[in-house]
């Protein structure tokens, strides 16, 4: 039945996906190039290439393909539904945009033919012809005949001259029918944009896909360069009832979801460490999904973990994606580096209990959180900190007595507007909130997975400060 499920479930995906593409390339290339074009053609290629190259960075670590194909994958297919994402949302903010720039057009054309029919503009005659003026009058016969020489006046000459037939009433009848039609034309196309003139539908339609490109491109950029550029450091202060006194400002700094993998190697790594030591926290709490591969393919790259500093340690607990990579190395490589894993375990500090449960997804393997063992039989007296990957198990934190769960997994939503769907699978997306006597705080992360992009949810490494409220 789950398999079943599960098919239906990449069916719909696969068929949204295929819509959405569909829908990019009508507007920013059937819609603003001609057929048969060179452009056409480049467009309808990577209509065709760029989702390929995203399943491919989606499922190529899942099949276990070479590293370095991986790498090959990842870049393009991973920035690619970035970009699909602002693209399509950038598209359909200009889906209200093309009516209202549409009518605008239509009714500058609407004025321009009134205006020209207005003005009865002619055309010069040629030497020796007769022309219509604007009022429909012919010219004084003198005015168009060539200069010359003077010639003795005749008896034809003092009779008056009889008026030609009347063709300037005719021409004005036609002058009058073809402005007339102009505008009704012309009040047409305003009254329905949408058959707008060929000319004016394309150059719409190329206004709109060009700033939509713009902004949506620019948008990936920016958040390209937010995760590049290495987390930010936060800081809050969160008082404990128990906490003694002693133990008043110590400081944990908290990092979650580094997600080493194909795009984010080693010197990601680098950054976050020198980032944490910077802040000189008295520990270093490492709240899962640290990557996205093998000891294999990855382990060299989380080496610099080896150099966190702090007083009393690094700790460490499983995410869902070490459960995809390889738990049981991964938390052995850790150890080898000089972190401490805590596996459904507990280390008594001075001043606190600081526990750790195995992420959720460890349940497939018998691995899953066990509270129990990491908090069953402990001095409720005493403080307690735990350590958990998602925020989803909060209540039973608050059932065995937890004063502080410090929690990763949601990256605040990477993604905007993913922070609202994030909502609906998290009780907290971000930041500090209070369950009953329970405080959760969650890190929007420090990497990225998927693209390599953040909007609306900048990285960060957070040191959290204990604060003893008997001080």
């Amino acid at each position: 039945m789950a398999a079943v499920v599960f098919v239906l479930v990449a069916l719909v995906v696969l068929a949204l996906l295929a819509s959405v593409h569909r829908y990019v390339w009508r507007r920013f290339v059937g819609d603003t190039t001609a057929p048969g074009s060179t452009l056409r053609r480049v467009g309808t290629v990577a209509a065709f290439v760029l989702p390929l190259l995203s399943l491919g960075a989606m499922t190529s670590g899942r099949i276990g393909a070479p590293f370095w194909l991986q790498q090959v994958l990842a870049w393009p297919g991973f920035l690619w539904l970035a970009a699909l994402l602002y693209l399509t949302l950038a598209l359909l903010v200009g889906e209200a945009v093309r009516p209202l720039l549409g009518r605008v057009l239509a009714r500058r054309d609407a004025a321009a033919a009134r205006t020209t029919a207005g003005t009865g503009t002619s055309v010069p005659a040629a030497e020796g012809t007769v022309a219509a003026t604007a009022n429909g009058t012919r010219p004084r016969t003198e005015e168009l005949v060539p200069a010359g020489p003077p010639r003795p006046a005749t008896p034809a000459d003092l009779t008056p001259a009889t008026a030609p037939p009347a063709e300037p009433e005719a021409e004005a009848v036609r002058d009058t029918e073809a402005a007339a039609r102009a505008e009704t034309e012309a009040k047409t196309a305003a009254a329905a944009p949408g058959i707008a003139h060929p000319s004016r539908r394309l150059f719409v339609s190329r206004v709109v896909g060009g700033a939509a490109a713009a902004a949506g491109l620019a948008t990936v950029g920016y958040g390209t360069h937010n995760v590049l550029s290495g987390p930010s450091v936060k800081r809050i202060t969160v008082p404990l009832a128990k906490l003694p006194r002693a133990a008043h400002g110590f400081r944990i700094a908290v990092v979650s979801d580094i997600h080493i993998g194909p795009i984010l190697g080693r010197a990601h790594t680098r950054r976050i460490v020198d980032t944490i030591n910077s802040t000189s926290p008295d520990l270093v709490a490492v709240v899962g999904d640290l990557v996205d591969g093998s000891v294999a393919d990855l382990g060299s790259a989380a080496e610099p973990l080896a150099g966190l500093r702090s007083r009393h340690g690094s700790f460490f607990v499983t995410g869902n994606h070490e459960y995809f990579s390889g738990a049981e190395q991964w938390v052995n490589h850790v150890r080898e580096l000089g972190l401490i894993p805590l596996e459904n375990a507990r280390v008594e500090l001075g001043g606190f209990d600081l526990a750790g449960v195995n992420d959720i997804a460890g349940e497939t393997e018998g691995q899953g959180p066990d509270f129990g063992r990491a908090l069953g039989d402990r001095d409720r007296s005493r403080a307690a900190v735990l350590l958990a990957h998602q925020p989803v198990v909060i209540h039973d934190a608050v059932e065995h007595g937890v004063d502080l769960q410090l929690s990763g997994h949601t990256h605040g939503g990477q993604l905007w507007p993913g922070n609202y769907l994030a909502e609906l699978a998290n009780p907290t997306v971000a930041g500090l909130e209070r369950y009953g006597d329970t405080q959760l705080f969650v890190s929007r992360g420090a990497g990225a997975w998927g693209p390599p992009v953040r909007v609306g949810a900048p990285a960060d490494i957070t040191v959290v400060e204990l604060a003893s409220r008997q001080a």
